[in-house]
């Protein structure tokens, strides 16, 4: 019976899926990039690999950096702006996007946006470059260098630096995001006007 049980737990697992997550104040992140292929109502997302194709998006879309998949392993994938924004969902059930207001909270409570890139940033060099400024992994976030696609469809800064989609605070509605680089020690968020560029996403739970 005992075996029986362990069965059907690890195929739940499998089934289901886990996701790892981080409490950090008073929010709760997951501790890994998103991963998924896949709407909330299991419509599927577009893989793009096609730098042309990927400039000439209009539609939700994601890819591995350099549309390679051996980079998943620390890094997972990437997504435009419409894959964000799709009403069918992007976060599964229980998490949802950052808004630029939940970063903010994030940051604040890690020291403030001058400060803070430290604790969320994987410690060391073996996939920042140096000197991987202020770098601790305290917080548990785990951030890594994973680059992002521009919106010609090339790829940049894999090494270098992290970048996460935020939702955009209220009365605005220019894609924003937040951004770690090795230089640095800071988690400053921007915005901008391109809509195919991909960017890591991060979700926080409800």
């Amino acid at each position: 019976m005992k075996k029986i049980f362990l069965s059907f737990l690890v195929l739940s697992v499998a089934f289901y899926g886990c996701t790892p997550s981080v409490t950090i104040g008073t929010q709760t992140w997951m501790s890994n990039n998103l991963t998924t292929t896949y709407y909330k109502n299991g419509d599927p997302i577009l893989e793009v690999e096609s730098a042309e194709s990927w400039a000439n998006l209009t539609t939700g879309a994601w890819c591995y950096y350099n549309s390679d998949p051996s980079n998943e392993t620390y890094y997972q994938k990437l997504y435009n702006w419409y894959a964000l924004i799709d009403p069918r969902g992007l976060a599964p059930s229980g998490w949802h996007i950052p808004s630029d207001a939940e970063w903010t909270t994030l940051s604040n409570f890690l020291g403030g946006d001058n400060v803070a890139g430290g604790p969320l940033k994987e410690s060391g060099t073996l996939r920042w470059k140096s000197p991987n400024a202020g770098a601790t992994n305290s917080s548990g976030f785990k951030g890594f260098p994973g680059g992002y696609r521009d919106f010609d469809g090339k790829f940049h800064d894999i090494g270098s630096s992290g970048y996460w989609w935020s939702l955009p605070p209220v009365g605005t509605t220019n894609p924003w995001f937040r951004t770690l680089g090795y230089a640095i020690g800071g988690f400053f968020g921007f915005n901008m006007d391109k809509q195919t560029v991909g960017f890591s996403v991060r979700c926080v739970k409800d």
